[in-house]
């Protein structure tokens, strides 16, 4: 079986929704984190992918 989850595009792509796991999965790839990590970033700063870039960045 062939897996195109390296194929997924987010609908929003301004904005991380941590609840669609395959999203998540994508963000967690395209920012260099974990799950938990991605999570922990969108509690702090909210949905918006730069701010949360931003604040991953901030964090290493």
């Amino acid at each position: 079986m062939h897996d195109d989850s390296h194929a997924f595009r987010p609908i929003d792509p301004g904005r991380v929704n941590t609840m669609d796991p395959v999203e998540m999965a994508y963000w967690c790839r395209e920012l260099g984190c974990s799950d938990s990590e991605l999570r922990a970033a969108v509690d702090a700063v909210g949905d918006h992918v730069a701010e949360v870039r931003e604040h991953l960045a901030r964090r290493r």
